[in-house]
């Protein structure tokens, strides 16, 4: 089986900290997220993959090859951001098995996935939101879908596709993608992946669902952070350092240094970060950066960047009031 994972987006709602990483190195819970989603393919003993880079593609290139020498890594250019259907229909050149597993690149997920490749049946993942109209959408019947529909306006469905899709039938499914591009056919002016399951449907393919209640997204700040809090509370560190208060659940590199601090709970301090005479809660330090005299919380702090503050002595009478900013 080969995996393919579309990576190409510029992930323009974490900036500034995409300007000069992808988003899917970006360090959550102690590692870059697309880490975290090559472990889990390991562990399905998925040892092929397609990556569907652009912006800073090469970065990506570089993280895979050094760190997963193990996975039979192929990288294709998506040069124009089309949508998710044309990403893996650029990725199609690549496909030389029957089996494919498609995941989101900013998508950590926890699921088990075994009992959905032995069925050999194309499946895709599925979790019932409230908000149905941000996402593609199942409408099923007999256990089957009958219908997908990308960000529907009506309430059709809340069983929304959450970027997991196992396709047993990759032939028909690259057929699929070659009609649409061809007759250009468009939903919200991009090739959407959905548009082309909804023809295999339509040509005789059976297609069903496999729910995911642990689906950990990564695209904004506030879904990082999320996701950042259930990696520390399933595999915090339990590093003790003297003279550091640490409330766990807590990420601290062997390789970072900490001292006269308070950290945590749900903080990541990534490797070859210094942070001496602060306080940091719910909050992702990445590699390299520097935090002296400072209170963070909620906070994404960048690659090699530098955070000073400066602690204030006071002596506040009765009934005062004092604003600090």
């Amino acid at each position: 089986m080969r995996a393919i994972i579309p990576a190409a987006g510029f992930g323009t709602r974490l900036k500034p900290h995409t300007y000069s990483l992808p988003k899917v190195l970006l360090n959550v819970g102690g590692k870059p997220i697309l880490g975290h989603i090559l472990d889990k393919l390991l562990e399905e003993k998925i040892t092929k993959a397609t990556f569907v880079i652009g912006y800073l593609g090469e970065r990506i290139i570089e993280y895979v090859n050094k760190n997963y020498p193990e996975i039979k890594a192929e990288f294709v250019n998506q040069n124009e951001l089309l949508g998710l259907g044309h990403a893996v229909y650029i990725a199609s050149s690549t496909i030389d098995d029957e089996e494919i597993f498609i995941i989101l690149g900013d998508t950590i997920f926890d699921v088990n996935l075994d009992k959905v490749f032995k069925a050999k049946k194309t499946s895709l993942g599925v979790k019932e939101v409230e908000d149905p109209s941000r996402f593609g959408v199942a409408v099923c019947e007999n256990g089957r879908i009958k219908k997908l529909i990308e960000k529907p306006k009506e309430n059709v469905s809340n069983l929304a596709l959450v970027g997991l899709y196992y396709i047993a039938n990759s032939k028909l499914l690259v057929e699929c993608l070659d009609e649409l591009i061809k007759k250009n056919i468009r939903t919200r002016n991009e090739y959407q992946l959905t548009d082309a399951l909804q023809l295999m449907i339509e040509k005789g393919e059976n297609i069903t669902t496999f729910p995911v209640e642990g689906w950990y997204d990564c695209g904004k700040p506030e879904t990082l952070l999320s996701t950042n809090q259930f990696l520390l509370s399933k595999s915090g560190t339990n590093r003790t350092l003297e003279g550091v208060l640490i409330n766990h659940p807590v990420f601290i590199s062997e390789k970072a240094v900490v001292k006269n601090s308070v950290i945590g709970p749900f903080t990541t301090i990534a490797s070859n970060c210094t942070v001496i005479d602060s306080v940091i809660v719910n909050s992702i330090v990445s590699p390299g950066a520097v935090v002296e005299k400072s209170m963070l919380d909620t906070s994404i702090i960048g690659s090699d960047a530098v955070v000073k503050g400066n602690f204030k002595k006071i002596n506040a009478g009765d009934s005062s009031e004092i604003e600090f900013h």
